[in-house]
This record gives structure tokens, C-alpha cells and sequence, in this order.
């Protein structure tokens, strides 16, 4: 204990990026309360989201001292154990009677008080963990077996979270591992053959689901392809519906595209200042649906009750991580630090990127929640473990 306490006091912290974080969960405290202000009229404070997400902030807090203070060199002693714990975690979520279902998806573990996403916690671990095994020789990262494995590292939690389903959070790990990859020394050969055969799948897929018969199609589960139907502005209903079939079709498409025009009405109707705090209609009527409002769409509250000028205020604090992180990255003293500042930074950039464009309509709907400011606990923890290791490799650049 002495010890750590003694770590504490010798902090460099880095004021910009500290203060960059505390502004988005100022920003996520304040917005989380309006998204979900009736609840907060309603229910005991301690069951507010608002409640739960100040305890998720303070818990992160501490948790993330921990981890700057931690020599990053030692954390990522534990990397290999911790990826192969959270594998087998992401195997339990799938097991009926183990992992929770909601809205579809058995993504969680229920402890009673809150879920656990293991997902979130697995990138992490999944970071440290290639991190480490591409910490090794030059010459030896010329080796395809080298390759292979870490595209297996990258692969093995993509399939298992797949399979929850959960298509959003799968895919984050293949920017993170190809940025690593790259990082590390992967001849580009290699990195441009797997991006390429990436490419031909993905278009494929999206053609298959827009316009193959049904019985050609490959296995998508149904609300994916009905994402995608909505993001390129397809019909639900085949060329040859009859009347009902059309008319049936259309209500449905009409349900699934209800959140994103919502969201969109509700970034495009915010103007320069917004409509004011707790003063949003979208959100206030219940056309932003309240189930949705405070975590994955907690953009299109602040865009609508703070407009332009909080929404640049937010991607403003979001680019000064992703900067510092950058920074981190470059003035690194080891191939570690520098593989661990790219993963996190390629982290946290894809959620902000995909989560803000969802409501823009530049990316598909997902799941993906936007770091520290949507309401969860397993999000906002994992977000801080982040930041605080890249102010850890910030610490250390002097030593190694």
C-alpha cells in the first residue's frame, strides 16, 4: 500500500488528457440524467442510471489508478492469462442459463446488482495480450507463422462475439489487430493479401443480403440484414411481395428505421446552441426511445439539447485523447508501449468514429457504445483502464 502511495505522489500527470476525460464524463453524468429524467422523477436514486453511472465513474477512477501506477511491463506479464480468461468468458456468455439475454442478444452476465459485457473487457485483454506476443525481434516478424497466429489471436474473440450476436464490437478487433500488426513490422504483403480477401468477403456479404433469394442467402441473423437494408435505403419487401406481404413489410421497415430518423431529426434540429438542458423534444415526447436514449444514442441528446457547439465541444475532447494517445505512441521507448498506445488509440477512435457516424448516417446501426459517455458499467470501466494505461506508458517513457 505504501508503495502505490508512493507512486501516486510521483505522477506526471498530464493535465491536458486528464482534463479531456473529466470533461466527457461530465459531459455523460449530465446527459445520461436528461436522456432518462423521468426515470430519475420516478424510481429511488440509487436505481437511476444517473446514480449507476456516477458509482461506474468512480469505480473506473479507481481502477484506473491502479493500472497507471502499474508498471505496464508487468501488466502485460498477466496479458496472455487474461486473453485466454476472457475467451472462456465469452464462451460462458453463450451457454443458456449463464449469459443474459436482452433485446436478443446473450451478451451479459447478470450479478444481481448490474451486467457484466464481457466483450468490452475481452478488447483490452485482447490488446495487451497481441501486444505482447508482437514484442519480439525484427527478423522474427518477417515469419508468416508469426502472421497466422496473430491473426488467430484476432479472429478467436471476433467469432465467439459474432456469435452473441454482436457484430459491432466483433469487428473492432480486426482495425485494432491490422493497425498493430502494422505497427510491429508485419511485411505489408501479408497485411495487404488478408485486407484484400477482407475486402472481396465484405462486399460480397452485403450483396448477398441485399439482393440474393432468400434461400442463397448466407447466415446473417435477420435484424443484421435488415441493418444493412436500411443504411442503403432498400425495400424490405422482394420484387414479387404480394400486396400484404408488401404492405407488412413496409410497417416493419417503418420500426426498424424509427431510432435512426429519430436520431438524425434530433442532431439536425439542435441548431448552434441546442433546445437547452432537459429541454429536448425527440427525447422529452419519447421519440428517441427511452430504452435507447441514454446509452447508445447518447449523441443524438447532446447534439439536440446543446447543438452544434456542444457537439463540437465533445469531438473536440475526444480529439485530444486520440492526440495525446498518438503522442503517447510515438514517444514510446519500446516496441510494448508503442503497440499498447496504437491498440487503445485504434480502440477508442473506431467507437467514437462508428457510434457518432451511426447517427449521421455515414455508418450502419450498432451496438457499439460511445466511450464515457454511454450509460454501462462495462463500457465506462474499460474505457478508463484504457486511458489510464496510456497515461502508464506516458509515465514510463523515460525508463525503458
Amino acid at each position: 500500500m505504501e508503495t502505490i502511495l508512493l507512486h501516486i505522489r510521483k505522477l506526471r500527470v498530464d493535465w491536458l488528457m486528464f482534463g479531456a476525460l473529466i470533461g466527457l464524463m461530465i459531459f455523460g453524468g449530465t446527459f445520461v440524467l436528461s436522456a432518462a429524467i423521468d426515470q430519475y422523477e420516478m424510481e429511488p436514486l440509487q436505481d437511476t442510471y444517473f446514480f449507476r453511472q456516477l458509482v461506474f465513474y468512480g469505480l473506473g477512477l479507481l481502477l484506473a489508478v491502479l493500472f497507471v501506477v502499474v508498471d505496464y511491463h508487468r501488466l502485460a506479464g498477466w496479458s496472455r492469462p487474461a486473453y485466454w480468461l476472457m475467451i472462456l468468458l465469452l464462451v460462458l456468455v453463450l451457454i443458456p442459463g449463464i449469459g443474459e439475454v436482452r433485446h436478443g442478444a446473450r451478451r451479459w452476465f447478470d450479478l444481481g446488482v448490474t451486467l457484466i459485457q464481457p466483450s468490452e473487457f475481452a478488447k483490452l485483454a485482447f490488446i495487451f495480450a497481441l501486444a505482447d506476443f508482437l514484442t519480439r525481434p525484427n527478423e522474427e516478424m518477417l515469419m508468416p507463422g508469426v502472421f497466422l497466429k496473430a491473426l488467430g489471436m484476432t479472429a478467436l474473440p471476433f467469432i465467439l462475439i459474432l456469435k452473441e450476436p454482436d457484430l459491432g464490437s466483433s469487428l473492432v478487433f480486426f482495425p485494432i489487430g491490422i493497425a498493430m500488426m502494422f505497427i510491429a513490422g508485419v511485411p505489408l504483403r501479408f497485411l495487404g493479401k488478408f485486407l484484400g480477401a477482407s475486402a472481396v468477403l465484405v462486399v460480397f456479404v452485403i450483396i448477398n443480403a441485399l439482393y440474393f433469394p432468400a434461400d442463397w442467402r448466407i447466415s446473417l441473423q435477420e435484424y443484421q440484414r435488415q441493418r444493412l437494408l436500411v443504411y442503403f435505403h432498400k425495400d424490405f419487401a422482394p420484387p414479387n411481395a404480394t400486396p400484404a406481404e408488401r404492405k407488412a413489410a413496409r410497417a416493419l421497415q417503418r420500426e426498424r428505421t424509427h431510432n435512426i430518423r429519430q436520431a438524425e431529426i434530433s442532431v439536425g434540429s439542435g441548431g448552434l446552441n441546442g433546445k437547452g438542458w432537459g429541454q429536448g423534444p425527440q427525447t422529452r415526447l419519447g421519440y428517441l426511445p427511452r430504452g435507447v436514449a441514454h446509452n447508445d444514442f447518447i449523441f443524438s441528446v447532446i447534439a439536440e439539447e446543446t447543438g452544434f457547439l456542444g457537439s463540437m465541444a465533445v469531438l473536440a475532447l475526444y480529439t485530444i485523447i486520440l492526440l495525446k494517445g498518438i503522442e503517447t505512441a510515438t514517444q514510446a521507448r519500446d516496441r510494448l508501449g508503442k503497440l499498447l498506445a496504437v491498440g487503445i488509440v485504434t480502440l477508442i477512435f473506431c467507437h467514437v468514429f462508428v457510434n457518432i457516424g451511426m447517427h449521421l448516417r455515414l455508418m450502419p446501426v450498432t451496438g457499439i457504445p460511445l466511450p464515457l459517455l454511454s450509460y454501462g458499467g462495462s463500457s465506462v470501466l474499460s474505457s478508463l483502464i484504457a486511458i489510464a494505461v496510456l497515461q502508464n506508458i506516458q509515465l514510463h517513457r523515460n525508463t525503458y
